[in-house]
């Protein structure tokens, strides 16, 4: 499917009380595969009646108005660590971490260098701290450092729900491995809070289920938060707010111990205004 260049909106008519589910809405005007139109809602490009909606399985009703925003260009990522072996970059939220159009392959493109490579991962979702190797020796020493728990991350947070409590840890397994979560609340306010995430392990989505299963989900969360559409401020919410803030670990070639940092993207600061969160 070609590039949006413009705006397209779509009215739902269909009579009688019937509905239809947004992926196959979109599938069918659009004349693209479900998966195609999986692709538009993942990328956070389509609103009905002026809400951003993400769920495939969202129910259309008669006389709802389905807009799809045109793709933004390709960003730039920006380097905020760089030596001989490695580069920290601020991946933007809705870019993937590796493969075709994503952090890995702009860095690449930016910088001329073909060899690098994403050393872990974050959600699409997920903005901030991205570790990319320039060489092979550099990747497999940062793999090794991965496995034997000795890169540390932070991560902010905006969460449902006031935890009630300066700090609370999470241990649970994650698919059958051990997984830690502390975490310590920054500010809140009646049902939200601001928190701060640190892990050594790197379990898929661990925040972000750690947090769910004590019942704070992460706003924005479209696996382990559906919106809570019965409050307005939810609605505008971009995204899961989720933000790399830091990574520090040992120097691939040296054993010295180095930290990055990236600061709050915008929409996550909007966000927290929108809140009333600090």
């Amino acid at each position: 499917m070609k590039r949006l260049e413009k705006t397209l909106e779509f009215e739902f008519q269909a009579g009688g009380g019937a509905s239809e589910e947004l992926a196959e809405f979109l599938a069918g005007r659009m004349g693209v595969s479900k998966n195609r139109a999986k692709g538009l809602l993942d990328r956070r490009r389509v609103w009905v009646n002026d809400c951003r909606v993400w769920m495939a399985r969202h129910r259309l009703r008669k006389g709802d108005i389905v807009r799809i925003l045109p793709d933004s260009p390709a960003a730039s990522v920006r380097v905020i660590y760089e030596d001989d072996a490695l580069l920290v970059v601020d991946k933007p939220a809705g870019l993937l971490s590796n493969g075709e159009a994503s952090a890995e392959s702009l860095i690449r493109s930016q910088r001329g260098e073909p060899g690098l490579r994403a050393a872990h991962r974050l959600d699409r979702d997920t903005s901030g701290c991205l570790l990319i190797a320039r060489n092979d020796a550099a990747y497999r020493a940062l793999e090794a450092a991965f496995r034997g728990h000795a890169v540390g991350k932070k991560y902010h947070a905006l969460v449902h729900g006031n935890p009630g409590r300066p700090e609370f840890r999470v241990s649970a397994p994650v698919d059958g491995l051990t997984a830690t979560t502390r975490v310590r609340v920054v500010d809140s306010v009646p049902g939200a809070a601001h928190v701060i995430a640190s892990i050594e392990t790197g379990r898929t989505h661990q925040i972000r289920r750690h947090l769910a299963s004590v019942r704070h989900p992460v706003i924005g969360d479209s696996v382990y938060a559906p919106p809570r559409l019965h409050d307005p401020r939810f609605r505008e919410v971009p995204r899961q707010m989720l933000h790399s803030s830091e990574i520090a670990l040992p120097h691939p070639a040296t054993g010295a111990r180095i930290r990055a940092a990236s600061p709050l993207p915008a929409d996550f600061r909007r966000c927290m205004k929108l809140l009333g969160l600090t």
